[in-house]
Order: structure tokens, then sequence, then C-alpha cells
């Protein structure tokens, strides 16, 4: 059975991955009416990563962009996201061009005697 005083309260998770496979998670009890700047103070985050204070941070909740002022729900995920190091088109086009023309994508079953991409 549910307390009353359980409305007043929120369970948040703040996730943030510093690095590729390595992720740190916090698990938070706020009060109702939270923002996403309160749960960030909360987990101590800029404790344990400093970095974080000076850049922009991208922030969001369910994988939905979101800001410091957003008022949380309970059980929201809090996701702290870092920038891309490659850009996703520029990284494809390598992969295509290591690949090779007739090994890759449209081009990788071809008919014996016929032109490349047919």
């Amino acid at each position: 059975m549910a307390h009353p005083e359980d409305r007043l309260r929120l369970n948040i998770s703040v996730v943030y991955s510093p690095a590729p496979r390595h992720v740190r998670e916090w698990e938070l009890i706020l009060a109702a009416d939270s923002t996403v700047a309160q749960a960030l103070a909360a987990c101590r985050i800029f404790e344990a990563f400093p970095e974080l204070q000076a850049a922009r941070l991208a922030l969001g909740i369910w994988g939905q962009k979101t800001s410091l002022a957003h008022v949380l729900h309970d059980r929201d995920r809090l996701e702290i996201y870092r920038g891309l190091r490659v850009d996703p088109k520029v990284a494809r086009r390598e992969r295509f061009n290591g690949q090779g023309v007739k090994r890759a994508g449209l081009f990788a079953r071809t008919r014996t005697g016929s032109k490349a991409g047919y």
C-alpha cells in the first residue's frame, strides 16, 4: 500500500557515460517539483567529473532533449550526453571507401557481366 508521503518524493536515475562502455548511474530520492538542475546538484556529478562544469551540457530524459529548468516526474531517467568525436556521415563514408565499391551496400551483389550497381 502506498503511503501519502510517497507522492511528495521522486525516484530519479541520473546516468552519465564518460567513455565508451563505462557508465555511471546515481539513484536519487528528491522532493516533488524538483528540477533537472537540482537533480544534478544532488548527485554531485560535478565533483566526480569537474570537466562537465565548463562544458555546455546536453541533457535528456529517456532520450528526449530537456533543459535545466525542466520539472522532473517520478521514475524519470536523466541522461547526460557527451559530444560525438566523429561526424556519423564522415565515419560511414570512410567505412564505405575502405570496403570498396563492389563489396558494400547496394553494390554487394551483382549479376555476372553487369556494370557495378546493376
